[in-house]
């Protein structure tokens, strides 16, 4: 029986038009296909398109997230393995690309695997063979037709050193790419109503609030803008949202007209920081193109930055987990405020130190103590 072809691309502009044209067209032949393109753009969903559309669309459908998986896991994940190839192995399994057979596996994340990974997956786009974890030769010879994505870009990564570029080529027969959100404001209204469909809420967004939605610039792209719809649809009380029922991090895009209207009260930088301590947002996804579009000013960010160093005592590394950056992009962090002059001097925050005029600014470093940028002293 033919699949459920139900999912589908919501959207009328001009690059959603031309996406599915081209997805049309590849589904007609075998190729391997490379889909890029930003996190939660829906790169799934047109793998899913390809496979639904081509010949192979009675056979199944296997996804695959690379990035979810250590390389042993992976390993047996998609080759399988043989009972007592390692500790836990009561009996043998099949891999994911052999279940895929005649069928169509879906490698997301691709660019996230190791090198000796992508050897072994280079091995078998050569010979079509299976060699499960544990048995000492093949072990079955299978067609797939295989489609990869990635948000990553491979050719920078090839020159890096960390993406082997005999593979990038023979993955990337077809290159596929899905547009961001952003450069298809127009499919905004027509996603948000497909979204509503799906709660089944029956809720009604004004024409003011949807020009808020309109104007932001959805850093998460179609999964955030679906995952608002859902937190609307389920924390609404009337049916009916307004500005003053959007999340916090939508309202800092929102014209300054339509604002002044509802005599918004709260600063920006306390509704981006009880998003952020929610954990609903992420400062890199959310905040940092808020800046960067001009939507947030140096202003509002040091007032984040001083809302963050009042929650942690004064201590910026204790902020990284308030506002979702990862541990690793502390100094990234640090250099941003240092570069756009939103640092904040952390002493005022400590115990006994509140007040105080006369210390000079003090910029945290990475190595977890902290210094006067003029003299470089360090303060424990």
């Amino acid at each position: 029986m033919r699949q459920d072809t139900s999912p589908t691309l919501v959207g009328n502009s001009a690059v959603l038009a031309e996406l599915k044209d081209e997805i049309a067209r590849v589904a007609k032949s075998d190729a391997k296909v490379l889909i890029t393109g930003e996190s939660g753009t829906g790169k799934e969903l047109v793998a899913r398109q390809i496979h639904l559309q081509g010949a192979r669309s009675h056979r199944p459908f296997v996804p695959v997230n690379c990035a979810g998986l250590t390389e042993t896991l992976l390993e047996s994940e998609l080759f399988g393995y043989v009972k007592g190839s390692f500790t836990g192995a009561h009996r043998d399994k099949v891999g994911k690309l052999q279940l895929a057979h005649r069928g169509t596996v879906f490698l997301d994340e691709i660019g996230e695997m190791s090198l000796r990974m992508q050897a072994l997956l280079l091995r078998f786009l050569e010979n079509g063979e299976i060699q499960p974890v544990g048995a000492d030769t093949s072990a079955a010879r299978v067609d797939v037709r295989v489609i990869s994505a990635t948000n990553r870009n491979l050719a920078e990564m090839v020159a890096a050193g960390t993406f082997r570029e005999d593979l990038m080529y023979r993955i990337k027969v077809v290159h596929l790419h899905v547009p961001p959100l952003r450069e298809r404001a127009e499919d905004i209204r027509i996603l948000i109503r497909h979204a509503i469909e799906r709660t089944q809420s029956g809720i009604v967004i004004d024409d003011e609030a949807l020009q808020v939605l309109e104007r932001y610039r959805w850093p998460g792209n179609v999964r955030e803008l679906q995952n608002v719809v859902e937190q609307m649809a389920w924390l609404g009380t009337d049916g009916t949202v307004g500005v003053q029922d959007l999340p916090a991090a939508l309202l800092a895009a929102a014209p300054p007209t339509i604002m002044r209207k509802h005599d918004r009260r709260r600063q920006v930088a306390d509704d981006l920081f009880q998003t952020l301590g929610a954990g609903t947002h992420k400062f890199w996804d959310h905040v940092y193109p808020l800046f960067l579009a001009r939507d947030i000013t140096r202003h509002d960010v040091r007032e984040l930055v001083r809302r963050g160093l009042t929650a942690t005592s004064g201590n910026y590394r204790a902020m990284l987990h308030l506002f979702g950056i990862d541990a690793r992009d502390y100094k990234r962090f640090l250099n941003f405020l240092a570069a756009h002059d939103c640092n904040v001097d952390f002493r005022q925050f400590r115990n006994g130190a509140a007040g105080r005029t006369d210390a000079a600014p003090v910029v945290t470093v990475p190595d977890g103590g902290s210094r006067a940028p003029d003299s470089g002293r360090y303060v424990n």
